[in-house]
């Protein structure tokens, strides 16, 4: 590894606080426009971490965050950044000693449920490579979009990956997922036969991520990964009960070849 390289594997002013990592206060909403009008908001709280060097907190506060390789795609036995990098692999993307940024919650209180995962890539010299999009559905399934953003952070992607009963398996994304700085500003659209059906937003601000904010954003939101899965199936409700029709949960796929997105795409 260059000297560039390693340095770009040290934390930096970017993530301010002790842990090397930091935490956004957030507002996410959700708005569906066809066949009917819905919407629905919450807050959480969102960690923004280095995979090379996730936080490590003291052992009284460690229920409430943990990073764990088995909560995202890939191999439960392996780390965060490898598997990652064996995804990006199959992509023909190389890491090459490359600082990645992660958006996501963390595991607290032993659950974790995270419905969108950014990931932020760079090169050897800190230049953008390329983001990902990891999708989660409440199945247990899981996907990933390999996103290459010009300068204003947006991207467009087909849509591949089933998600909510109520879309079909088509269309196209649009996404802004500038990397994060003081404030989060993400943006996902579904456009579907020329309309815009669904527009999902991911608002925040930064603040360090230390003991004392980690205390003040558990007790402003208790269970905060159990309330977006409990959300998630209280909006359903009231969307079956709105009357929209329900589209089948495709058969899952065969794996193809390891940290391939074919197999990513599998759910059981």
């Amino acid at each position: 590894m260059t000297a560039t390289a390693a340095a770009r594997r040290t934390p930096d002013a970017a993530l301010p606080g002790p842990w090397g990592a930091a935490l956004y206060e957030c507002r996410i909403t959700h708005l569906r426009t066809a066949p009917v009008r819905h919407a629905f908001r919450h807050r959480t709280y969102l960690w923004l971490v280095d995979l090379d060097h996730l936080p490590v907190l003291p052992r009284p506060l460690r229920p409430l965050a943990r990073f764990r390789a088995a909560d995202h795609p890939g191999d439960p036995r392996g780390t965060l950044r490898g598997n990652l990098a064996a995804y990006l692999a199959g992509q023909g993307v190389d890491l090459a000693g490359g600082r990645v940024l992660m958006l996501a919650q963390a595991r607290s209180l032993g659950h974790v449920f995270n419905p969108l995962t950014v990931y932020w890539c760079h090169d050897a010299e800190g230049r953008p490579l390329c983001t990902v999009a990891e999708v989660h559905n409440t199945y247990g399934g899981h996907h990933r979009y390999l996103l290459r953003p010009g300068a204003d952070g947006r991207a467009s992607v087909a849509k591949e990956f089933y998600v909510s009963p109520f879309f079909p398996v088509d269309g196209r994304y649009r996404m802004t997922v500038p990397q994060p700085g003081e404030r989060l500003a993400l943006t996902i659209r579904l456009e579907r036969d020329g309309g815009l059906p669904f527009i999902a937003t991911v608002r925040g601000q930064r603040g360090p991520a230390g003991p004392a904010a980690l205390l003040r954003a558990a007790l402003r939101h208790p269970f905060a990964t159990l309330a977006v899965s409990v959300h998630i199936r209280h909006q359903g409700i009231r969307l079956l009960l709105k009357g929209l029709p329900v589209h089948p949960r495709p058969k899952p796929t065969p794996p193809t070849r390891t940290g391939s997105a074919a197999e990513e795409v599998s759910a059981p």
